[in-house]
């Protein structure tokens, strides 16, 4: 067992990273709650392999277990499934006094967080992520949202669960294209502060992964709680987190939820701004064919053929946006990281090369 706390005083928890986890979640869930009835939330793909083995390890514990379900993907995270969930809340008769536990990747961990948050004003929540990217990434730190047509993540709150059970084992049903999504958040927690993660990923192949599941879900999480524990409201070093975000956002909404996953956008996003601040001296020399070869290994995009004009107007509604100014993160070299604010006429300077298009 490896464990993880973040420490936010009244709001403290631990992350729990065990090989079988899940067959022993409702033990856990025992200690982090008094609740006798649990509100199961995941997507139809999660619930069809994993829902009936986790109601039974929750029944075994002696819970009453409602689960909801809904469509799997980015395009239900919206407000009308939101309202949907609310109403399956109301009718397995959830309290306060209850709980809820997401179960799934980055969709059901963002929305089903959110309707613990706001539901009769707050129901203590937990977060089993099934994903890489829920597991290294989402489901620690507290940001719960759903998208808007305007972009992602901007209806939201910050709402720390009380726990996060992570089993590597469910991600052996992972299709490869979403391992290697998941590796787009890993590689860049490796470029904003780990040298030797980036080093680590440079070494391995899709089929060594596995082996090494717990050391690299253990390093993420490590970084983004020490992270967390210093920036809660992200009004500062927590931005450090959305490398490759900015674009990678606008990509995702430009292209419609679901053509480019969350971490190839990412992806692309990070080697993109990367090629502009290396050609602009902000960045070491070569670190963009670093970047792009470690990104290249796991089938993930380095850029895309939108142009500037088209993912513009997304990035008009980033959540970084302050006034006119928008902040970036940078890196001067893999392992570190930085943030460069700028203002919003300079913004298309940033999205491609001078020389590319």
């Amino acid at each position: 067992m490896r464990s993880i706390h973040i420490d936010l005083g009244k709001d403290s928890y631990d992350i729990h990273i065990e090989k079988g986890l899940l067959n022993q979640s409702g033990q856990y869930v025992r200690q982090l709650t008094e609740a006798e009835r649990l509100a199961v939330i995941t997507d139809d793909a999660v619930d069809a392999l994993y829902g009936n083995q986790l109601q039974a390890a929750l029944e075994q514990s002696g819970y009453e277990v409602h689960r909801i379900v809904f469509k799997a993907g980015e395009g239900s995270k919206n407000m009308t499934v939101l309202a949907d969930l609310y109403q399956g809340l109301a009718d397995a008769g959830i309290t306060r006094s209850d709980a809820i536990i997401t179960f799934g990747g980055g969709v059901p961990g963002d929305l089903g967080g959110l309707a613990a948050a706001t539901y009769l004003r707050g129901i203590p929540f937990i977060q089993i992520p099934t994903t890489i990217i829920a597991q290294v990434d989402s489901s620690v730190g507290g940001k719960v949202a759903v998208d808007l047509p305007s972009g992602k993540n901007q209806a939201g709150a910050f709402y720390q669960p009380k726990g996060v059970l992570i089993d590597p084992e469910l991600l052996t049903t992972l299709p490869l294209r979403f391992i290697h999504d998941g590796l787009g958040e890993v590689i860049k927690y490796g470029c904003i502060r780990d040298n030797h993660l980036f080093e680590l990923l440079e070494t391995l192949q899709d089929d060594t992964l596995s082996a090494h599941w717990e050391e690299i879900i253990e390093c993420c999480c490590t970084i983004k709680a020490r992270i967390v524990e210093h920036d809660v409201l992200d009004m500062g070093e927590r931005m450090l987190l959305n490398f490759g975000h900015t674009i990678g956002h606008a990509i995702e909404r430009c292209y419609g939820y679901g053509y480019y996953t969350h971490g190839e956008g990412v992806a692309a996003g990070m080697a993109m701004l990367t090629a502009v601040t290396e050609q602009k001296g902000l960045t070491a020399a070569g670190t963009t064919q670093r970047l792009d070869a470690v990104l290249q290994r796991y089938g993930l995009p380095v850029t895309v053929n939108a142009a500037m004009p088209q993912l513009l107007p997304y990035i008009a509604h980033d959540k970084k946006k302050r006034g006119n100014r928008l902040t970036l993160v940078i890196i001067p070299a893999i392992g570190t990281s930085e943030l460069l604010s700028i203002e919003g006429d300079a913004i298309p300077d940033y999205i491609r090369k001078v020389d590319a298009q």
